[in-house]
C-alpha cells in the first residue's frame, strides 16, 4: 500500500464534482461539499511561482484558495505558510485488514448494508453536519458503494457511508446520533463495513480521520486499525471585519 495509492483510493471513494489540470495542480470543484473535495493538490515538479496559478483557478471556480499537503511536500508547506496560509485539520488515514475487523459480526439486525440511503439515514447524516452538498459527494461515486445503517434498542442510532476503489474499501460520513455513542453502535457499524467490503474483494478497511477526533482515534484503534498517512490543508486566515 503505497501513499499515492491510498490517495487516489479517497479520491475515488470521496470525488469532487470535476476536476481541472493547471500546470503542476490539480485545482478540484468541490461545489459545497468539503475541503477533501475542494482542495488543490500539487501533481507536477513545485515552482512557488506557481502557487498564484493555483489560486487563480480557485477563485475561478468560485472557491475560497485551498491547498492540501501531503507526506513530502515539505517545500510547498513552507512556501504556502510564507504567503499567509494556516496549517488546519491534519487528517490521520486509518487502515486495517477488512477479515479481521469482520471476525466479530455485530449482532443480527443492529447493523443493515443498502443503498439508496433510507430516509432515516439522511436524517441522521443531517442532524450529524451531513448535508445535501456531501451527500451529492456520495451520489458521484461510481463504483461498488453503500450506506450502512446502526440500530440500538430497536432505533436508528448511526450511520456510515462506504465505497470500493479495487482492494481498497473507504468508510465516510460516520455519524451516530449523541444519545448512541460509545454504546457499540460505531464498532457495529465498521464491522459490519468490513463485511460488505470482504464480500466486495477489498482485503482493506480504511477511514480519513482529523487529528483533534480523539473520540474516533480511540475507536478505530479499538479494531487494530493503524496509521497509514497523513495530510494536513493549507488556507489563509478569514479576513476582520
Amino acid at each position: 500500500m503505497t501513499v499515492d495509492r491510498l490517495f487516489e483510493g479517497q479520491e475515488a471513494t470521496w470525488p469532487p464534482a470535476a476536476r481541472h489540470v493547471t500546470g503542476p495542480w490539480c485545482l478540484r470543484d468541490g461545489q459545497a461539499g468539503g475541503k477533501r473535495v475542494s482542495a488543490a493538490t500539487l501533481e507536477g515538479g513545485f515552482d512557488p511561482e506557481a502557487i498564484a496559478g493555483a489560486e487563480t483557478g480557485m477563485a475561478r471556480l468560485g472557491q475560497t484558495p485551498l491547498f492540501m499537503v501531503r507526506p513530502g511536500e515539505g517545500a510547498l508547506d513552507d512556501a504556502l505558510e510564507a504567503r499567509g496560509y494556516l496549517r488546519v485539520d491534519p487528517v490521520t488515514i486509518l487502515s486495517g485488514p477488512a477479515a479481521a475487523i469482520a471476525a466479530d459480526p455485530p449482532a443480527p439486525l443492529s447493523t443493515f448494508t443498502v443503498w439508496e440511503p433510507l430516509a432515516i439515514m439522511t436524517e441522521l447524516w443531517a442532524e450529524n453536519g451531513i448535508g445535501p452538498a456531501r451527500m451529492a459527494v456520495m451520489d458521484r461515486v461510481q463504483g461498488p458503494k453503500t450506506a450502512v445503517l446502526g440500530r440500538r434498542k430497536d432505533r436508528a442510532a448511526g450511520t456510515a457511508f462506504v465505497a470500493l476503489d479495487r482492494d481498497m474499501a473507504f468508510v465516510h460520513a460516520v455519524a451516530v446520533s449523541p444519545e448512541h455513542r460509545r454504546q457499540g453502535t460505531a464498532v457495529n457499524m465498521m464491522r459490519a463495513a468490513a463485511q460488505w467490503a470482504l464480500d466486495g474483494g477489498a482485503s482493506t478497511l480504511n477511514v480519513l480521520v482529523t487529528e483533534d477526533n480523539h473520540a474516533a482515534l480511540a475507536l478505530y484503534a479499538s479494531l487494530n486499525m493503524t496509521n497509514v498517512g497523513q495530510y494536513h490543508y493549507r488556507m489563509m486566515a478569514p479576513q476582520k471585519a
